[in-house]
């Protein structure tokens, strides 16, 4: 297989694809082709979609990556057969049957609870004023506040999705653990990356890494890229 200089960069939930910049440019600037995919977040299935339609204009090998939420969008995806690796940055990484209400289902006692507020007309939003400290604890205050205001609904949908044939189970998988993290606990990152077979690294920072250390994200998927040679 030749190198991927591929990358497919996937948000989770709350937010959207412009959170990737610092990492995008990162990896321009060593000269990967960078896609950023603007999923809706209401279906697991409609944004899985979503990402193969973008996965068929590659037409190379693919560094396939997923942050939070979208670690289960390309769970769901990565089949694909432009995939080369997949890369879950503080993600979630369901196994067949699983879904994301199913993996936060049973939190460790003394985990932190995220400040989901109830469902609106089938949608998810943080507390604006718990947002800051919950999902983006080391980003500066300003933008920290700018991402709270910002969020994009996450629809209930997504949450329930299913996958039905885990990518990680035939693609090889890295995973960085944020281990500062406020929306997926440490533990059960490293617990999911360790299922996936995967390679880890861990850096101290919160569940908005690729905001805030955009270095260490894109220093693992140039890892994933280099192994595909």
């Amino acid at each position: 297989m030749s190198t991927a200089r591929n990358v497919v960069l996937v948000h989770g939930g709350f937010v959207d694809g412009s959170g990737w910049q610092k990492v995008y440019q990162l990896l321009r600037q060593d000269g990967f082709t960078v896609s950023v995919v603007q999923h809706p977040t209401r279906s697991l299935e409609d944004d899985a979609e979503v990402i193969r339609r973008a996965l068929d204009q590659q037409n190379a090998p693919t560094i396939l990556v997923g942050h939070s939420y979208g670690g289960a969008v390309i769970s769901q995806a990565g089949i694909h057969p432009d995939v080369a690796a997949l890369v879950y940055i503080s993600a979630f990484a369901p196994d067949k049957g699983e879904s994301v209400n199913t993996l936060i289902a049973d939190p460790a006692p003394g985990a932190p609870v995220p400040p989901i507020l109830p469902p609106q007309d089938g949608f998810l939003f943080l507390d604006r004023e718990k947002f800051p400290a919950s999902f983006a604890g080391d980003v500066p205050e300003d933008e920290a506040q700018f991402m709270a205001d910002s969020q994009v609904p996450w629809g209930v949908d997504a949450l329930a999705g299913a996958v039905t044939e885990p990518a990680w189970r035939q693609k090889p998988s890295w995973y960085l653990v944020t281990t500062e993290d406020r929306m997926i606990p440490p533990a059960a990152q490293r617990a999911m990356a360790e299922r996936a077979g995967a390679t880890v690294a861990e850096t101290e920072a919160s569940h908005s890494v690729y905001v805030s250390q955009p270095q260490a994200v894109a220093d693992l998927i140039r890892q994933a890229a280099a192994a595909t040679s």
